[in-house]
């Protein structure tokens, strides 16, 4: 049976690095960049949320649920991942599997989850990571579902928050994409980017 993967898109940062703010609902090409991600991740999985803390209104354009972190203090991407597998478990409960990525990272391959998929497959691994160039994506991953209440306990009780550190606890596998022309996983973080961003996103037409 094939798996149900749910995807999660990534907002609840803090953006210290853009002075504060939304990186994801920066314009580039004409849209915001969580809209560019939608739209490359949507297709590839069984539904779709946005993991954001704050006034949820502000993403209401995009019309998808948006899930806040279920433990405190902005614990970081893990606290998303787990918001999204908290969501897949209470709303979706055929989806087997969760799909993360950062919801600033507007040029998501198109084949992130069957690569995810298969490379998971092929290794007998748990957990499935991007990577590109010399650089691992630890919040690009596919995670089972199963794992919910182990992640949620290295949050709450073992105060866990890198991502790497977490994934390291399980057989994982990493699937290289080429980071030519371009990353496919380019986030924005500073502003300078976000005008790397639009020339990438002309030159991709």
């Amino acid at each position: 049976m094939r798996e149900k993967i749910f995807g999660v898109l990534l907002a609840g940062g803090l953006s210290r690095r853009m002075g504060g703010g939304d990186k994801p609902l920066l314009e580039i090409d004409g849209r915001p960049i969580i809209a560019h991600a939608i739209a490359r991740l949507a297709p590839q999985c069984d539904g779709l949320v946005i993991n954001a803390n704050g006034d949820p209104a502000r993403f209401g354009a995009f019309g998808l649920p948006v899930v806040a972190d279920t433990v405190e203090g902005f614990a970081g991407p893990l606290a998303g991942v787990l918001a999204g597998m908290d969501y897949a478990a209470a709303h979706r409960p055929e989806a087997t599997d969760i799909v993360s990525a950062p919801a600033d990272t507007p040029f998501l391959p198109d084949d992130l989850v069957a690569r995810l998929r298969a490379a998971r497959e092929t290794a007998g691994a748990q957990i499935a990571v991007a990577e590109s160039g010399d650089r691992v994506h630890h919040a690009v991953a596919l995670w089972p579902v199963a794992l919910r209440e182990e992640l949620r306990r290295a949050l709450a009780e073992e105060g866990v928050r890198k991502v790497s550190a977490f994934i390291a606890r399980y057989p994982n596998a990493n699937v290289a994409w080429p980071d030519k022309p371009y990353d496919p996983f380019f986030n924005v973080n500073r502003p300078e980017e976000v005008e790397t961003a639009r020339a990438i996103a002309q030159g991709s037409h």
